[in-house]
């Protein structure tokens, strides 16, 4: 399994991500779910359509997989999956990702790829990449925990996948709107022992 974790976007490296899957069939599956919390729809699928034709320019296929409609079924997620030889994360908020995760068994079916060391890139950034360390905390500064599109009864998670022994820091010394928050995450990870790494916008982390 590769990983092509960005901080924003695709980031300075999208010919490593086309070389990464140069022997299969650059079908991507696009996942949107941690912009569920959204209400401005017309906004978040501009958002969506963006980041796709970014994906599109550098001749992958992509297909939007909706999380929401895999909830409760995972075999049928998994089956799906095996389609694609890339799997895209984008940002949003980290703890609402984590829930649709979850929901849908996603979170069993990446670790499980992460363990069979399946052919298959995880690439994504913000949320999507935030999601894959062993924690969430230092994240709430960020990204709002009490976020519950699904509904109330989900607890929030705090865990993340645990796939990094580290959390990233996306945003950081970067002209974006969270870029404070995320200065004052990372003093919240020092103080408290928690691992990470920091990406500046256009910075890109690749594990082969």
């Amino acid at each position: 399994m590769k990983f092509y974790l960005s901080s924003f976007k695709i980031g300075n490296h999208e010919n490593k991500l086309f070389e990464m899957t140069a022997a299969g069939n650059k079908k991507v599956a696009f996942i949107n779910s941690a912009m569920d919390f959204a209400t401005d729809l017309d906004r978040r699928n501009k958002s969506d359509r963006l980041d796709i034709h970014e994906l599109e320019n550098l001749g992958f296929k992509v297909e939007i997989i909706d999380l929401k409609m895999y909830f409760d079924n995972p075999n049928d997620l998994e089956e799906t999956l095996e389609h694609f030889d890339v799997i895209w994360v984008r940002g949003g908020n980290t703890f609402v990702l984590a829930q649709a995760m979850k929901l849908s068994g996603f979170d069993e079916i990446i670790k499980k790829y992460y363990r069979i060391k399946k052919n298959i890139v995880y690439g994504g950034y913000s949320a999507g990449v935030c999601i894959l360390g062993p924690t969430l905390r230092g994240i709430h500064i960020v990204d709002e925990p009490e976020q519950k599109p699904y509904g109330e009864q989900h607890p929030t998670i705090w865990e993340g996948l645990s796939i990094l022994d580290y959390v990233i820091a996306p945003h950081y010394k970067s002209d974006h709107p969270e870029s404070e928050d995320i200065d004052k995450a990372i003093e919240y990870m020092i103080a408290n022992d928690v691992a990470f790494k920091p990406l500046r916008d256009g910075e890109v982390i690749i594990i082969e």
